[in-house]
């Protein structure tokens, strides 16, 4: 990509956030995939396998939501130095940045290492299903390096307005995962049947792999890293919007394992369809996924740069797509919910409770992509707490309660229309979080002698 395609600062800022957005929703889409492939081989090996791999995705969602902190706040800090046109600084960054990563994944490491035995028994994990998950999580653990360094070496990639590069990365990894984890988890010629080792063995290849395509993009093509000592200075800004942001993130999961806790009064075939419908939602809501994430990069040059209203107008033209895409989609899913929901299951009552949730919950979708977009921008912008405080918000003071309130009045129905409402709910509370926070950096702007 030239270097000109990647200078977000000018330039029509449609075109530019598209460019930044449909590379990215391969990326994403690919990570799903990469998931899919090792539940399906798994999947082979029996039920305690499976099970033992869906006990590891909790602990593995903490690891990740801390990993997107981090990746937010060297989004942030490094994409500012490129709009400001200062290499030096960027790649100063980029490599603090890194080095950060590598520490975080040793002290990671250590402890998922000594702990993986009573944390796993603490969430449930029985006598039969322990050994595979220690066998799993062991190997994953010791990959952490692989895992954590190309995720924040993509973040930095992103920092330059390439968007393309990380998402290729990405699906490699999952091209290089789908040879490797039939080969290793069921033997092949000379290579010998590891099971669930060979599943945790082919993620932490093909990670690694990753991490190297990724340094050697950093080094050679950007010139983004230096042979010296990190300046821990850089570590504080990076943690400044990395922490809270990853705290934020977690609050996520703990909502979704309260609704499902509520709806599992009302019956199995109602989580199941549950599941099913919260599939259907990722897959439609990924694109505004991409965008959030591509607002980072785009926010973050322009704030280096100076032009706040550029920022704004990026800003605006996303959350109307957002919102806009919301409600195409809930056309679709009106129509067609039923057939959609059909394509994952036979059984009716699943059918019909999945296309309940789609029905009352869709058109809500756009908004929560602009909870999505308003706090990657707030983030960029040096203004973690304010983004953590949407989610906080809207997740724990509003959601939750609202939840079982519905849940008291109205069942299921109310369940789902608690998720609505809250969705829109937090929609609107970020457009004018964001208003205020662009406002009130204007002003720092005009008050700041020249």
């Amino acid at each position: 990509m030239k270097a000109e395609q990647r200078d977000l600062t000018s330039g029509s800022i449609p075109k530019k956030l598209t460019n930044l957005t449909l590379p990215m929703m391969l990326g994403i889409l690919s990570m799903v995939a990469f998931n899919l492939v090792d539940t399906y081989f798994v999947g082979m090996l029996g039920s305690l396998q499976l099970a033992a791999l869906s006990f590891t995705f909790p602990v593995i969602m903490v690891i990740f939501s801390i990993m997107q902190g981090l990746g937010i706040g060297a989004t942030a800090l490094i994409s500012k130095s490129i709009g400001r046109s200062d290499r030096k600084q960027a790649a100063r960054e980029t490599t603090d940045s890194l080095m950060l990563s590598v520490l975080l994944a040793g002290v990671f490491i250590i402890i998922g290492v000594l702990t993986v035995e009573p944390t796993f028994r603490l969430l449930g994990a029985s006598d039969e299903i322990l050994p595979y998950v220690v066998e799993y999580m062991t190997i994953w653990y010791l990959a952490l390096f692989f895992v954590i360094i190309p995720f924040v070496g993509n973040s930095a990639i992103r920092s330059t307005g390439d968007t393309r590069t990380p998402s290729m990365i990405m699906i490699f990894a999952v091209i290089i995962n789908a040879i490797l984890d039939p080969l290793l988890i069921f033997g092949y010629g000379p290579i010998p049947a590891m099971g669930l080792k060979g599943a945790a063995t082919a993620t932490a290849i093909s990670r690694a792999m990753t991490m190297i395509l990724s340094l050697w993009v950093l080094n050679f093509r950007e010139k983004l890293l230096i042979k010296k000592l990190p300046e821990w200075n850089n570590w504080k800004p990076i943690l400044w919007i990395g922490i809270p942001s990853g705290i934020s993130k977690m609050i996520v999961p703990i909502t979704t394992g309260v609704i499902t806790a509520l709806l599992a009064r009302h019956g199995e075939f109602v989580v199941a369809g549950y599941g099913v419908a919260t599939r259907v939602e990722f897959l439609a809501k990924s694109i505004l996924f991409a965008l959030s994430a591509s607002i980072g990069p785009f926010s973050g040059q322009n704030f280096g740069a100076g032009n706040f209203s550029r920022i704004r107008s990026g800003v605006f033209y996303s959350n109307l797509f957002s919102v806009g895409w919301g409600l195409l989609v809930a056309a679709i899913l009106f129509f067609f919910g039923k057939p959609i929901a059909s394509i994952f299951t036979d059984d009716q009552e699943v059918i019909n409770a999945t296309a309940l949730y789609l029905t009352l919950v869709s058109f809500s979708f756009g908004f929560q992509g602009v909870v999505q977009i308003v706090n990657s921008n707030i983030n960029t912008l040096n203004k973690p707490l304010t983004a953590s405080s949407i989610v906080f918000i809207q997740m724990l003071i509003i959601g939750i309660p609202l939840l079982y309130w519905l849940d008291d009045l109205y069942g299921v129905k109310g369940i789902y229309a608690a998720i609505a409402i809250t969705y829109v709910i937090g929609g609107l509370i970020s457009a004018i979080f964001n208003r205020s926070v662009m406002i009130r950096l204007q002003q720092e702007q005009l008050n700041t002698p020249l």
